[in-house]
């Protein structure tokens, strides 16, 4: 695709650029593979920040959920490599060989039917974006037609990811329960814990995070990202108009599950393991306090939120582990009260205007009194 002055405006060029550099180049010329490989697993929320930028940010619609759907993809990339993992030779030891430990273990004797079409890679592959975007359609038609919204819509959404946790919690058998799915080893017989398929991984990663980024440009400069946000500054207007506010939520809503599962797939292959605690409340509101603090209402800010406040998080969380949520709290509040457009709204308001008038003053001038470009010399 031809990045043009109509797809990215001068500033967002200028981030993109730099967000490539910083991704393709810098850091993995600059960073051991252990610390590279937690870069990727930050980037995994970057996803999912993307998806909130469309649903929160010029939607209007707060998911307090997310995690769902990046357990769903995480869980969904599991069950392959699991299954991979689980042959009849790397499992003679057990009672039932051919399938996972943790059946073995819950006395199971056969694949659970649902498992069985995760042997194949393609299936798993459209499961990542199908399974969580059947799921968000469900819950937001439930929702949308009967026009739940609001911090309704959010309680709803928390309560979900409350209820999956529990219910993969309670389903050791077929889930792993409280520790997941772990010990995945290989993708099509490519181990995936070496040092230089971290490496590799990483890349894939930036190039699926970067594909992602067009994605939502182009959705948020259509028709239907002007309609978005219409429907969030006035959504009786919009509906009053002969649009379907709910058919309009309800895609932005799996917009944003299938940005989750890709990050919750990528998850699974960069950390090796996918388990509930990655599903429920708590993760779900951090997901939003990233998007939040790198701007709701900007694309390359919820990457950035996602690198930084989990860069933050690992490094005071190391010193100070009992304070940390209490710092990211804090964060959040700071945020809503003192730049309720994050990171992005700090640069946009107060950085970018500052450059540009320095710019400005170092044109050169002509004996006219004109800048170089033509336009009249302050």
């Amino acid at each position: 695709m031809i990045i043009n002055s109509r797809f990215f405006n001068r500033s967002e060029l200028l981030g993109f650029l730099a967000l490539a550099v910083l991704l393709f180049v810098i850091l993995p010329l600059s960073l051991d593979i252990f610390r590279l490989n937690l870069v990727a697993k930050y980037l995994t929320y970057a996803f999912v920040g993307i998806g909130l930028v469309l649903c929160w940010g010029y939607g209007g619609i707060l998911s307090l959920g997310q995690g769902v759907f990046f357990g769903l993809g995480g869980y969904c990339m599991a069950m392959y490599l699991k299954l991979e993992a689980s042959s009849v030779e790397n499992t003679k030891i057990q009672s039932t060989p051919g399938i996972p430990d943790f059946m073995d273990w819950n006395q199971l004797t056969s694949l659970p039917f649902f498992w069985k079409p995760f042997h194949s890679f393609p299936v798993t592959l459209l499961a990542i974006l199908l399974v969580p975007a059947f799921f968000a359609l469900i819950i937001g038609a439930a929702m949308f037609k009967r026009r739940v919204g609001g911090v309704y819509f959010a309680i709803i959404t928390q309560a979900i990811a409350a209820i999956l946790t529990i219910l993969i919690v309670g389903q050791q058998g077929y889930t792993g329960g409280i520790n997941g799915i772990t010990d995945l080893r290989t993708l099509h017989g490519w181990d995936i814990r070496t040092d230089h398929a971290k490496f590799i991984l990483y890349f894939v990663e930036v190039v699926l995070l970067f594909g992602c980024i067009v994605a939502a440009q182009f959705i948020r400069l259509t028709k239907l990202g002007r309609i978005l946000v219409a429907m969030r500054e006035q959504e009786d207007r919009v509906r009053f108009s002969g649009y379907s506010v709910a058919n309009f939520k309800i895609f932005a809503f799996c917009a944003a599950a299938v940005f989750a599962a890709i990050g919750g797939a990528m998850f699974t292959l960069e950390v090796g393991f996918m388990s509930p605690s990655f599903v429920g409340i708590v993760p779900s509101i951090e997901m939003v306090i990233y998007t939040a603090v790198g701007g709701r209402m900007s694309i390359f800010g919820a990457v950035w939120g996602a690198l930084l406040v989990n860069f933050a998080k690992t490094s005071l969380s190391e010193s100070f582990p009992q304070l940390w949520l209490f710092g990211l709290g804090a964060l959040f509040i700071a945020v809503v009260l003192a730049f309720p457009n994050g990171l992005s709204g700090i640069w946009a308001d107060h950085v970018q205007p500052r450059i540009d008038r320095l710019l400005a003053s170092r044109k050169p001038k002509s004996a006219a009194g004109y800048v170089a470009d033509g336009a009249p010399a302050e």
